[in-house]
């Protein structure tokens, strides 16, 4: 039997033309899980939709979207009506959805949210239980898979901006069955031996399955009481899982948490040149601003004429010298005078002064007699005189 070779393409467009042409397959109803859920920047929904046993791929155009009522995530458990068709370049055949209803929530997810919830209400993600990532780290731990391109680009990565950055690779099944115990026991062992001044914790994209260890409770915890800062780098973007929430700092992917964890020595050159660029134009300006102050203060008389101010103010204390000299004297003169006015009144007022006028003063007993009446028969009074003093008897 002879039989002609037909081209891939042929026979991909022969398997598509006899699955169009099957009524059923063209409006099919389905009921399954979802995972590996991804949204297009285009709007399209790209996911898997799988069961107990099996799996099989999805697409949702965006003009059909515009018609859900809830937002798709991994993990649940939704029926899609649409048609199976092969897509011809990759010789897959996929369910083209064009509507979609939510049936309930996995019992992954479940299980994801209950956690979720548990440990945000012990405070595991609080803020204030997150450390500080240093700045300038000498040794990055890393816990991922000891291949794949996950380690190449954080050594990649990490090695540009810092080529003096030791990487410290701690390798850890990233999933299956017991790897969430391994993760944890790395971070306690790496915590132990201090082999890190912060660790990555890191894998590519995947499913809620295959992410599934680093949603364990006792990788949370783990992370938890880690003592070295660590940074959670799982799956993609669009990706979160309990690791994340509980890390002390979240990176969309392994190659984001490599530039989070080392600095740029690039950057830091320029911004160092930027800062001494800085310093010398500010040091430059403060020279100068004290050049013109000095120059300034010089130009001021006191320093031209240091002795000015000193004759300037010895001629001021010499005319309050003589000021004071002036009014001392002329004080001394009113007061002379006002004395002499004084003395003069004083003379006036005087009872010795009658005596120049030929009077003269009797006393009696050292008591001057103003009365006849004060006198008694053989009385001896003192008689005052201008030019001296008698004694005489009453008779």
């Amino acid at each position: 039997m002879n039989i002609e070779p037909i081209s891939v393409t042929d026979l991909n467009k022969y398997i598509k033309d006899k699955v169009a042409g099957d009524e059923y397959l063209n409006n099919v109803l389905v009921k399954g899980e979802i995972s590996n859920f991804k949204h297009h920047y285009t709007g399209h929904l790209y996911f898997t939709l799988k069961d107990d046993n099996s799996l099989i791929k999805c697409i949702m155009f965006k003009s059909f979207t515009q018609n859900l009522k809830f937002v798709p995530k991994d993990g649940m458990k939704v029926m899609v009506f649409g048609t199976v068709s092969v897509f011809e370049r990759d010789g897959v055949y996929q369910i083209y959805c064009k509507a979609m209803q939510e049936e309930g929530m996995g019992s992954l997810y479940k299980a994801y949210e209950e956690l979720k919830k548990k440990l945000e209400l012990e405070g595991l993600f609080s803020e204030e239980h997150k450390k500080k990532i240093p700045f300038m780290p000498k040794v990055v731990g890393v816990l991922t898979s000891q291949t794949g391109s996950v380690i190449r680009d954080i050594i990649n990565v990490s090695t540009r901006r810092n080529p003096n950055v030791y990487i410290r690779l701690f390798p850890v099944p990233v999933q299956g069955e017991g790897a969430g115990e391994k993760i944890a026991d790395a971070i306690f062992y790496m915590n132990e031996k201090k082999l890190a001044d912060v660790l990555i914790l890191a894998r590519g994209g995947g499913s809620l399955e295959d992410l599934w260890p680093f949603n364990e409770e006792v990788v949370a915890r783990a992370i938890f009481a880690s003592q070295i800062p660590i940074i959670s780098a799982v799956g993609h973007e669009t990706d979160f899982s309990i690791s994340d929430f509980v890390a002390d700092l979240r990176a969309p992917t392994p190659s984001a948490a490599a530039e989070l964890a080392v600095a740029d020595t690039a950057d830091l050159k320029i911004k160092l040149e930027g800062y001494q660029t800085r310093y010398k134009l500010a040091l430059k300006k403060k020279v100068e601003l004290m050049r013109l102050q000095y120059e300034k203060c010089m130009a001021r008389r006191v320093f031209k004429e240091p002795l000015q101010e000193i004759n300037e103010k010895a001629i001021r204390l010499d005319m309050i010298v003589k000021n004071m000299q002036h009014h001392m004297v002329n004080s001394y003169k009113d007061s002379k005078n006002e004395m002499i006015k004084l003395v003069s009144k004083l003379d006036t007022l005087s009872p010795l002064k009658t005596l120049t006028r030929g009077y003269s003063i009797t006393q009696k007993e050292g008591h001057i007699v103003k009365s006849v009446n004060d006198l008694e028969k053989d009385d001896e009074i003192d008689l005052r005189f201008i030019d001296g003093n008698r004694k005489a008897k009453i008779m």
